[in-house]
């Protein structure tokens, strides 16, 4: 199934006004379960540079999300929203413009030729490394690109039935897709060819979050493929079956997950044996 095409829908309707952008962003923090552990890790380690002023890369920035939860949540932040998608980005820089939020800049920039030295404090990559062939080049730039004791953060779809691929006969639910996930012993040796040697990794998505993510996310979107007038019936539909799947969701924050179909990979840029307290394994 194409994504893209889906994202362009939401994007053409959400760009008709502040208010509905806003809603909008509402809306991905609450059935996107990875939102819920990314928020989480962004206030673990950017509690603790309150006061400081903090520069920070958002990689593939999309519609703009999370560079709106850091700019709103941690205001002493600059931080540099790039992707290639230039009519996200007009959207973004109007959207923010409009709120007031001067500390974000929007740029279209390619991750595999990016090419900044020292210049963050933290990077964020969501869902991105796996539509990139040369990841092993864009880590390298992110290493670059971090100044010491710089953090990244990467979310990315898992081997163990990320993108809905659970054996090799399986395709990708998402065929913008170039790989179908990481396992985290793979992405933990990428990201040492780079440079990093701290890294700690957890899954996510285990079995109540995979769930969660068919009711709210898999099905409306084939549904969308089909007949795009099923936007229509998406509030009922949310109305339905939302209440479980939160349910489902905040179970998942709170288990252990062995082999999820989610993974989440942080990275400090400094050989510190202690760094990142409370680790998840």
């Amino acid at each position: 199934m194409r994504y893209d095409p889906i994202k362009d829908i939401f994007a053409k309707f959400i760009r008709k006004s502040v208010l509905l952008r806003w809603i909008f962003y509402k809306i991905l923090d609450i059935v996107f379960l990875r939102s819920w552990y990314i928020r989480r890790e962004l206030k673990r380690i950017l509690k603790n540079r309150r006061g400081k002023k903090t520069r920070i890369l958002d990689a593939g920035s999309g519609f703009g999300q999370y560079s709106y939860f850091i700019s709103r949540k941690f205001p002493n932040t600059e931080i540099l929203a790039v992707d290639i998608k230039e009519e996200y980005l007009k959207d973004c820089r109007e959207f923010f413009i409009r709120k007031n939020l001067m500390n974000v800049d929007f740029q279209n920039i390619d991750l595999t030729k990016m090419n900044f030295e020292n210049a963050f404090d933290l990077i964020l990559c969501v869902d991105v490394m796996e539509h990139i062939d040369d990841d092993v080049k864009v880590l390298q730039n992110f290493y670059c690109s971090l100044r010491n004791d710089g953090y990244l953060i990467i979310n990315t779809p898992s081997v163990f039935g990320g993108s809905d691929v659970h054996n090799q006969n399986d395709e990708s639910f998402i065929s913008e897709h170039f790989r179908t996930g990481y396992s985290k012993e793979e992405l933990f040796d990428k990201l040492s060819w780079a440079g990093f040697r701290n890294n700690l990794g957890f899954y996510t998505y285990g079995f109540y979050g995979d769930i969660a993510w068919r009711i709210l996310i898999k099905y409306p979107m084939i549904l969308l493929n089909l007949n795009k007038w099923f936007l229509i019936l998406l509030p009922l539909y949310y109305v339905l079956t939302l209440p479980l799947s939160l349910i489902m969701m905040f179970i998942d924050t709170k288990s252990k997950i062995d082999k999820g179909t989610g993974l989440i990979t942080i990275s400090l840029k400094k050989i510190d044996p202690n760094f990142y307290e409370n680790k998840k394994a």
